[in-house]
């Protein structure tokens, strides 16, 4: 099968930093790829990813990519190529994409969703008519009348994440500077836990930097610590010397890739029941589902009670590549089979 990706303009696949839709996009690119399909990645042209890729911008657009323009060229760029690249089907992970293919109604498309089915997001997704992949029962819940095909858990490979003891003694906090996170949540647990906290979390956009300064700063200090944006090497450092995860989220949150990226590690992950959590951790065996920082401070100090083993394993049981990359293909499967061509008839 002839695959096309289609992936948001903002970053690169991977992204060197922060990124969650940029990290699987390269775990689905590459799974498809050693399945035995064949993959084209319209990205950005300072993409790493180990595919054939193809690109409108040299470099990532950033925050250029909030002018509709910026992702739109990108998204012509890309279907016009991907088109006479042949591709079976295209897996659009941008927002405008979906609107540009009804321009080719022989092609088999299937978009996913990677934010909540908002007021925004619903209203497009309906009008569309594109088959819908959801990333968890949670945020499927919310769909309205979208259209969904199917609902797939991301995925990784263990392999590529270093075991850790977690003997360094701090818990690690990994998002984006955001209320929505629970950053200052975290900090306030931490400091009642009587525990260290190492503070990685994206700050790029003003939004980010203001809730920073007003709800985060002025709980730095002593032993709750901020250490900056870190790269894919510091991060998993970061992680697998963490003896847990606090992720304190305060939001519907469609998934987390966090969540398991922390879980690969054998880092249990301590959070609240919003959104996807409870699809990833389970109560008392790889982390704690708790909904009050009371709750959050109690399940901190139960951390050692834990199998650091049980988190890597439930990573490979439910959360690996393999299976995230078989449950796409049989998607894409039924997706050209309702499109009614032929792959050989499109090429």
């Amino acid at each position: 099968m002839r695959i096309g990706l289609l992936a948001p303009p903002s970053l690169p696949v991977p992204p060197p930093a922060y990124g969650g839709i940029e990290s699987v996009l390269d775990a689905l690119a590459t799974g498809l790829e050693a399945a035995g399909h064949e993959v084209l990645l319209w990205a950005t042209g300072d993409s790493t990813s180990a595919v054939a890729t193809g690109w409108t911008y040299p470099e990532a657009v950033g925050t250029s990519a909030g002018d509709p323009a910026f992702e739109l060229r990108h998204v012509i760029d890309g279907y016009d190529a991907l088109r006479a690249w042949g591709a079976d089907v295209v897996h659009d992970h941008t927002v405008t994409g979906p609107i540009y293919a009804r321009r080719f109604p022989d092609l088999p498309v299937v978009t996913t969703n990677h934010g909540p089915f908002d007021e925004e997001r619903t209203a497009v997704l309906r009008a569309v008519h594109t088959p819908v992949i959801a990333i968890s029962h949670a945020q499927a819940a919310s769909h309205g009348e979208v259209p969904i095909v199917a609902v797939i858990h991301h995925g990784l490979d263990v392999a590529d994440y270093p075991p850790g003891a977690g003997e360094a003694g701090y818990v690690a906090c990994l998002a984006r500077m955001s209320p929505t996170k629970g950053v200052h949540t975290a900090a306030r647990v931490a400091r009642t836990a009587g525990v260290p906290l190492r503070i990685a979390a994206k700050m790029r956009e003003s939004a980010e930097r203001e809730y920073y300064e007003r709800r985060v700063a002025p709980l730095l200090g002593g032993e709750v610590d901020y250490v900056g944006e870190l790269n894919g090497k510091d991060k998993l450092e970061l992680l697998a010397g963490a003896s847990c995860l606090l992720n304190p989220i305060a939001w519907p949150e469609p998934f987390g890739m966090v969540m398991i990226e922390a879980l690969a590690c054998g880092s249990p992950v301590v959070t609240t029941p919003c959104g996807a959590a409870p699809e990833i951790v389970e109560d008392g065996c790889i982390g704690f589902l708790r909904r009050t920082a009371k709750g959050l401070v109690n399940a901190v100090g139960r951390v050692p009670e834990l199998d650091r083993g049980a988190c890597r394993r439930a990573v490979k049981e439910r959360f690996s590549t393999a299976r995230m990359v078989a449950d796409h293909v049989a998607v894409y499967a039924a997706v050209i089979e309702r499109t009614g061509r032929s792959c050989a008839a499109r090429r």
